[in-house]
């Protein structure tokens, strides 16, 4: 049999054309479905995670607390030499400068002589402050008028420290001279004249003021 260059160039193509279309054919097959241009699959493998339980968290108690965590020691403040606390004690009364049975005195001199009233001056009237200002005037102790200030110009004493001439002091209230024996000179209200009586229990206790 003879096979002429043209033959055997049709059988060389045709033994490429065949495998080409077959797998075409596979590729395209019905009811494949064509896969886009842009569509990518992606195939990814099972991943499994672990949280960690409520119980298999260790638990911290308290005897392990104790162990782990232990307070500082209070720090001890050094005790302080005997001068220095005996100078830290609360100062003592001061002394009068001035004779507070000679100021009761006074004062006495204007009970229910004196009314009530806004003046300083025994011609006229004694208010509260009135009152206190004119006497201690008159033992050379400068007073302003106003009961809280008088107050502000002495220092507070205990009742116990109190003694004839100190002040009685209600703040924001009233102001009258102090007898030393549990009474108050002072010029009390409307309609009143200056009283000796022992102070209103209503009042409430009062603040003694040393001058």
């Amino acid at each position: 049999m003879t096979v002429t260059r043209k033959t055997a160039a049709g059988c060389a193509i045709a033994a490429l054309i065949v495998p080409v279309a077959a797998t075409a054919a596979y590729a395209f097959a019905p009811g494949a479905p064509a896969s886009s241009a842009h569509t990518v699959s992606l195939v990814v493998a099972p991943q499994t995670y672990t949280v960690a339980s409520a119980a298999q968290e260790p638990a911290t108690t308290r005897a392990a607390f104790d162990v782990l965590y232990t307070p500082p020691a209070p720090v001890v403040p050094p005790s302080a030499p005997p001068s220095v606390a005996a100078s830290s004690a609360a100062p003592a009364a001061p002394a009068q400068e001035y004779s507070g049975d000679a100021v009761v005195a006074y004062a006495q001199t204007f009970v229910g002589v004196v009314p009530y009233g806004w003046g300083a001056d025994p011609s006229d009237s004694f208010g509260c402050d009135g009152l206190v200002q004119y006497v201690y005037g008159h033992f050379g102790i400068s007073l302003p008028r106003g009961a809280d200030n008088q107050a502000a110009l002495g220092t507070v004493i205990s009742a116990d420290e109190a003694r004839a001439g100190d002040l009685v002091w209600w703040p924001g209230r009233h102001i009258g001279i102090w007898d030393g024996a549990g009474g108050i000179i002072d010029a009390p209200d409307w309609g009143r004249y200056v009283e000796h009586h022992a102070p209103w229990a209503s009042s409430g206790p009062p603040i003694f003021i040393r001058l």
